[in-house]
């Protein structure tokens, strides 16, 4: 009989791939990772970086943001900047959203389809320090 477990192992490397090991792109331009650009943010006192981040309209997008130096928290709107109230939503978003909680050295994911052309304001939403309610960043959504 012949022995399965160098099938299993490239099996086990191939999902461990698969699942969403994605290296930091090198330069200003976001990774792609089967039709999802990824784009690596971190939050620190009392900045986003990158920001502002563009996008294009009905691009899939994963924001892996990384909280390096205290406990931040992250929220972005459905609707563009200016929208009126009960527009149909511009991200479309693959989990309800609301504050994501990001604690010191962890990234979290935020994933959604970027619908509609606009500029969307992020912030911070876990108090983070005295300059708190100035951590703040763009997503613009190109045409």
């Amino acid at each position: 009989m012949k022995s399965h477990f160098p099938l299993s192992l490239l099996m086990v490397v191939t999902l461990t791939l698969a699942s969403g090991t994605i290296a930091k792109p090198s330069g200003p331009s976001p990774a792609r990772s089967e039709g999802t650009t990824v784009i690596e943010v971190t939050a620190k006192k009392y900045e986003f970086n990158p920001s502002p981040i563009h996008v294009k309209r009905r691009t899939n997008v994963q924001l892996k943001i990384t909280a390096t130096d205290h406990v931040h928290g992250f929220k972005i709107s459905e609707l563009a900047d200016g929208a009126p109230v009960g527009s149909k939503p511009g991200l479309i978003f693959s989990s309800p959203q609301d504050c994501t909680k990001i604690a010191v050295g962890k990234t979290e994911t935020v994933e959604f389809v970027a619908q509609t052309p606009g500029t969307y304001s992020f912030r911070c939403c876990v108090h983070c320090g005295w300059h708190h309610r100035s951590m703040k960043g763009e997503l613009i959504v190109e045409p």
